[in-house]
């Protein structure tokens, strides 16, 4: 039976699963650490991929979710942060090699986008924008039934922009920028330097805070970590505002860990959209919901991404 393989690359874990050609619940899944002793991650991909590739051998194509940018008209990754020495990487031709079935590699969060809106929570809409808030911000966004990718297939760095250029330090080397201020590291961040300032809250300054404490002690009413969830959702709130003017969605999904502080998140994302869009036009029918399909959506980006790709190339 003719099926489709899709992998999801993380700098800990390759995810490899294949798919009848018409159904979301996989033939076969299997996980191998991305790095060991003994063989490359590359090494590893293929034994990944090979473990679950059906006896019959007929598979339309392989669609690939990765962290990091990737030129996704040449299939090379450009660089992998998380992954030791995956620089300018010519995947796709390194994989048809081997495989002799076509490949499709993309960015991960481009790809949970596209996940989101084929099979997740953006299901029927045609303008959506998704953004993942977790250890950095990353998204992707989807305009009139397609992925925006740009010319270089980079567009849609979400995380990156800038929000203050007197603001920190990001991961990237910049200042200011949206991940630098909102993620959960960097949510963490700003209560520690409060606590060190001697404001009160059931977190303590003596060990580690994450944002999943803060989350908790939010629910639970402290001060403190409401303040912080409420700053976070006003800085996400004011690059959504932006969103909003340039692309006019008819939905946001927000996924990753920070996005299960669900309305202590959520309601100063609203707040900052009702008293700063240019017009109340752009909120009509505008829904701001989380995202559904959690650890899954590299998987199912990649598969949507192969899908599209083989139903595109079937038409013409």
């Amino acid at each position: 039976m003719s099926c489709f393989v899709a992998v999801d690359i993380g700098g800990t874990q390759i995810r490899a699963a294949s798919y009848p050609q018409d159904s979301l619940t996989p033939y076969k899944l299997n996980r191998m650490s991305t790095q060991a002793p003994g063989s490359t991650p590359l090494e590893r991909l293929i034994q990944t991929i090979a473990s679950i590739w059906p006896v019959d051998d007929n598979v339309l194509g392989i669609g690939i979710a990765i962290a990091g940018p990737v030129d996704p008209y040449r299939g090379i990754v450009l660089t992998a942060p998380n992954i030791p020495g995956w620089e300018k990487v010519p995947l796709k031709e390194l994989l048809q090699d081997k495989f002799k079935t076509p490949v499709c590699p993309g960015n991960d969060a481009n790809l949970a986008a596209l996940g989101e809106w084929k099979f997740g929570a953006g299901k029927g809409h045609h303008n959506i924008i998704y953004m993942t808030i977790s250890t950095g911000i990353g998204g992707g966004i989807i305009i009139d039934d397609r992925l925006l990718l740009g010319e270089q297939g980079l567009a849609t760095e979400i995380g990156h922009i800038i929000i203050d250029p007197d603001g920190p330090m990001c991961g990237c080397g910049g200042h200011g920028h949206l991940e630098a201020m909102a993620s959960g590291p960097a949510i963490a961040r700003w209560v520690e330097q409060e606590l060190e300032k001697g404001r009160q809250s059931v977190l303590s300054a003596s060990q580690p805070v994450t944002a999943r404490d803060i989350s908790m002690a939010a629910s639970q009413g402290d001060e403190l970590a409401l303040n912080a969830l409420h700053r976070a959702g006003t800085i996400i709130g004011i690059a959504i505002v932006n969103f909003l003017h340039i692309f006019n969605p008819s939905m946001i999904i927000l996924g990753g860990g920070v996005s299960q502080s669900k309305e202590l998140l959520f309601e100063p994302i609203r707040a900052y959209l009702r008293s700063h869009v240019m017009t109340p036009n752009y909120l009509e029918n505008l829904s701001i919901v989380p995202a559904v399909l959690g650890d899954e959506s590299g998987l199912m980006g990649a598969l949507a991404l192969v899908r599209q790709s083989f139903e595109s190339t079937t038409k013409s």
